[in-house]
Formats: C-alpha cells, structure tokens, sequence
C-alpha cells in the first residue's frame, strides 16, 4: 500500500520503451509513477497528489506537450512541469520556461540529471523571502554579464544556434562561442537548460 507520504511522478510520452525506462529510473530513486502515452490519457486519468510533477514530452502526437501545459494552466491545476526535448526543440522549451515550466532536459537524457530535477520539482516552494534572496542573487549574475554577453544571452534564450547569432549580431562563430564561455562562468551555468533555469527562473511554477 502506497504510503501519503510517497512522491509520485506522472510521464507522458508517446515512446513505450522511453516511457518503461523513465518509470524503473524513478522507482529505483524511491519515487512512484504513473505512465501515459497520450496527454488526453493523462487528463481523464490524473488524479492531484500532495508532492508530484510531470515529466512530459514535448513533441507528440495529438495533444503536444506544450498544448497539455496550456490545458492544465486553463484547468487551474499547478504542478511542477520538467519537459523532455529534442536537439531542434529548444525555441518550444524556451516557449515552456516562460510558461512556466520547472525545467527542461534534452535528449538523449542524462539520467542522473533527471532524477535530480524531478526531486528538485518534488521539493515544497521556498517561502517569498528565500525566493527573493534567490531573484536578487539570480539579478546580481546577470549584471555581472557585459552588454554584448547580454545580446548574445537574450539570442541563446530564443533557441537561436551559434550561427544564428553570429549573423544576427555581426560577430564571428568564434566570437559568439566565446561570449558563450564567459557566459556560462559568469553564471554559474554548466548546460543550455541551467541557463533557462537562471533566466526564467522566476516563472516557475
């Protein structure tokens, strides 16, 4: 008999086997899970628990995963979202962070990673002052960064490639991946999704 105490974890996606292996990850960590293969499969069978989030693919067939975001946002119901997306995904994972998405991981996933953020998920919200220690410490990083590591950032979270950049801005690739470097320091940013996490940070849910 499952216990009130226990955490659970709901996954949605379209990829059986993705789906089976994410489920055996979470309960080798302690975690409960509930697995659906479509987002209207989660919506007639999810019923809210006390401590629970979503890991939820992006891209499905049907309902996608932002259109399920959408959903639950209608519906009023609250829940930590942590997206899986594809290499091409990041502009829908940028899309989903100001939505209000915990995170996201890209695949192929880094299981530690993930288990990590969905436990970070599962935690309560910090009260407002902790989160306002957090806000200003979050501010205090990004005035750190020059006025062109600020352009380059603000290109970063539109899901923009180095390319991309480089021809938006009129620098070279190697000047763009510099910029990057010193970005990623500065910050405290080891991955493209910590960077999400420092600038969107605040629209969590």
């Amino acid at each position: 008999m499952k216990s009130a105490q226990r955490k659970t974890v709901f996954i949605v996606d379209d990829d059986e086997d993705l789906r089976d292996a994410l489920s055996m990850l979470m309960r080798a960590a302690g975690l409960d899970t509930e697995t659906f293969a479509t987002a209207g499969e989660f919506l007639q069978h999810f019923v809210p628990r006390s401590s629970c989030c979503l890991v939820l693919d992006i891209r499905m067939p049907g309902m996608t995963g932002l259109e399920l975001q959408a959903e639950l946002h209608r519906r009023r119901i609250h829940l930590p979202i942590i997206f899986l997306t594809g290499h091409g995904d990041v502009p829908l994972a940028v899309k989903a962070m100001k939505a209000g998405a915990a995170d996201f991981m890209q695949k192929p996933l880094d299981e530690h990673r993930l288990v990590v953020a969905v436990k970070s998920a599962l935690q309560p919200a910090v009260g407002h002052e902790a989160e306002a220690r957090v806000s200003a410490a979050q501010a205090d990083k990004l005035a750190s960064l020059s006025r062109r590591e600020r352009e380059v950032l603000e290109q970063l979270v539109k899901g923009r490639q180095n390319r991309e950049i480089a021809e938006a801005l009129f620098i070279t690739i190697k000047t763009v991946e510099f910029h990057r470097a010193n970005i990623r320091e500065k910050l405290g940013a080891s991955s493209l999704p910590d960077l999400f996490r420092i600038v969107f940070g605040d629209k969590a849910n």
